[in-house]
């Protein structure tokens, strides 16, 4: 249980608070299968913040899909349509008229980002291995994920050998490993082969490392930016290791150990000089000085600093002893609560896999993207999915997950001053409602979808709560100016609603709500009100600990008294809208 001053709250278990325990491996902290992925999403992920796998588990055959997170399309860009601002005044007079299609009309014309769309996240493509003489299906096959130990394992029997196989993403090595076992000497051989849709040159180094080598993609007219490496060692414990001029093999070795490295040039967003193939060089160099074990062992200690902050008990019954995806099935008519501690501790274990300080926040799929154009991009939604991805980061002991978030609100406030100025004759900075690895901040999509300027504000949210949770006034005063400058957008960008007098944003949207009179723009949803109201909040209560700008909180004081209020609708409904 959780037991604060004041509360208790049953099931759960925080480090430091009376009554807590260290975590231990247990069943119920795995996930388990009696057979290979199908689909993609079946399969097991790993990741290190940066580099992620999906393990399919295959016994014939295994397929690794790779990701790095800094794989997107296109390269560095500004979005902001140059016609813009002289749109601005009468897009607002046409909502402030109830011309909502009118308005609508003219910023899909002159409003919005150019290109229209912003850039995808992208798949390294697979690492295929292939086992000669070993069958589809073996004896004793099972595939599991550790949350605990952050493996993914595969086990199974053929001809009197027992096989194990484990892979690890891991963050302090900045490599995924890979360890191909068996209980007999001279019982592993493979054969190893990337596929992927990058269309890059395949080679091989030093007779041992296979090496991927090419450039992203671009899309949406903006041209390719990015080169691309990546690189797997082959460590073979007996055996012999064979080169072609596009794959390698190992024969009879006792045990085979292979080393992933992944990067692109990225720097940031608008730095593309870094030379990956020479930084995957280093990390592997580094990585296979160590053995399996130690690799290991420095993983699962790095892992559990964060995993183990955090445990829960809902009760066990004998459910939990079927495969996940039995449990799966049965659910709805199977009382099995240890089903839901489960489900909560692999949401955690999917943060600290796919969010680690120095790597990039965690996106609409995390980390694992198998597609060249995937759903909506696979990019940063900002209206609410984003939000959501990092909701649990700091009431479940995950604080650390949160600085690549905001890392990237610290370059959208770069960005994003450019498109309040040009956009909007602003001070401070904006961002709409999706962002991607160039941070790009201007309206994407349509104007019904995406004139929508409080993504930036909601963000700042999170900066908030962890100071919130940590009450460390050296990082609010970091993170203060990112607050100021959002605040001090809406300073300059909410306009007096001519029916009620009252600040309100124009235009905007209520994310995906049609409001039913021809568009869904308007002026001063409520969904923006409370942002706004909340972010005005934070920069006030940040300049009085700091001891700063206090003219300045001021101002914010006196917008924030002036914005639209809350309104109950005829059904007790908090209204959406205006009218």
């Amino acid at each position: 249980m959780i037991a604060l001053p004041g509360v208790a709250l049953p099931g759960v278990s925080l480090p430091g608070v009376s009554g807590a325990t260290p975590l231990e491996a247990a069943a119920d902290l795995r996930l388990w299968y009696r057979q290979p992925a199908k689909a993609w999403v079946e399969a097991l992920p790993v990741g290190s913040g940066r580099l992620g796998a999906m393990v399919f588990g295959g016994v014939a055959s295994e397929r690794l899909q790779l990701n790095e997170n800094t794989l997107w399309g296109g390269g560095p860009y500004n979005p902001v349509n140059p016609e813009a601002a002289a749109a601005l005044p009468e897009i607002r007079r046409l909502i402030d008229a109830g011309d909502y299609a009118g308005a609508t009309r003219l910023a899909d014309a002159k409003f919005m980002a150019t290109p229209l769309r912003q850039m995808s996240y992208q798949t390294l493509g697979d690492l295929r291995l292939t086992f000669p003489g070993l069958p589809e299906t073996a004896q004793g096959y099972v595939r599991d994920l550790d949350l605990d130990a952050a493996t993914a394992r595969v086990r199974f029997s053929h001809a009197g050998v027992a096989h194990v196989r484990e892979v690890i993403a891991s963050a302090p090595d900045q490599v995924i490993a890979v360890r191909l076992g068996a209980d007999r000497p001279g019982a592993v051989s493979v054969d190893l082969a990337f596929d992927s849709p990058l269309k890059p040159g395949i080679s091989v180094e030093n007779g041992d490392t296979l090496v991927l080598s090419g450039r992203n993609a671009g899309q949406h007219g903006i041209a390719s930016a990015l080169t691309v490496d990546c690189r797997v060692k082959v460590v073979a414990r007996g055996g012999k290791v064979i080169a072609s001029a596009t794959g390698l093999s190992v024969r009879d070795a006792d045990e085979v150990l292979l080393l992933a490295a992944a990067a692109t040039s990225y720097r940031r967003f608008d730095d593309v000089s870094g030379d990956p193939a020479a930084d995957d060089r280093a990390r592997l160099a580094r990585a296979s000085r160590k053995p399996w074990s130690a690799l290991l062992a420095a993983h699962r200690a790095d892992h559990r600093r964060l995993f183990r902050k955090v445990s829960v008990d809902f009760g066990t019954t004998g459910a939990a002893l079927r495969p996940t995806d039995e449990r799966i099935r049965l659910s709805p008519t199977t009382h099995d609560p240890a089903l839901a501690a489960l489900y909560f501790q692999y949401g955690r274990y999917l943060l600290i896999a796919c969010s680690r300080p120095g790597g990039q926040p965690a996106n609409l799929q995390g980390l694992w993207n198998d597609q060249m154009n995937p759903p909506w991009g696979s990019k940063f939604t900002i209206n609410i999915n984003t939000e959501m991805n990092y909701w649990p980061a700091e009431p479940t002991g995950l604080a650390d997950c949160v600085k690549p978030l905001i890392e990237m609100v610290r370059d959208l406030s770069i960005t994003g001053a450019r498109t309040a100025r040009a956009m909007y004759g602003a001070r401070g900075w904006v961002a709409h409602h999706n962002t991607d690895l160039w941070r790009a901040t201007a309206p994407i999509d349509g104007a019904k979808y995406g004139v929508w300027p409080t993504g930036g504000a909601w963000l700042c949210k999170h900066l908030w709560d962890r100071y919130d949770y940590g009450r460390d006034t050296a990082y609010l005063a970091d993170v203060y100016p990112l607050l100021k400058g959002a605040a001090l957008f809406f300073l300059d960008a909410l306009v007096v609603d001519p029916r009620s007098g009252r600040l309100v944003t124009n235009p905007s949207i209520s994310p995906e709500n049609d409001h039913g009179h021809g568009s869904s723009l308007v002026a001063g949803p409520t969904m923006d009100q409370a942002i706004v109201r909340d972010l005005f909040h934070s920069c006030i209560a940040s300049a009085r600990i700091l001891g700063q700008d206090t003219d300045l909180a001021a101002q914010f004081a006196a917008a924030r008294d002036k914005l639209a209020p809350y309104r109950i609708g005829k059904d007790g409904q908090l209204q959406e809208w205006q009218d």
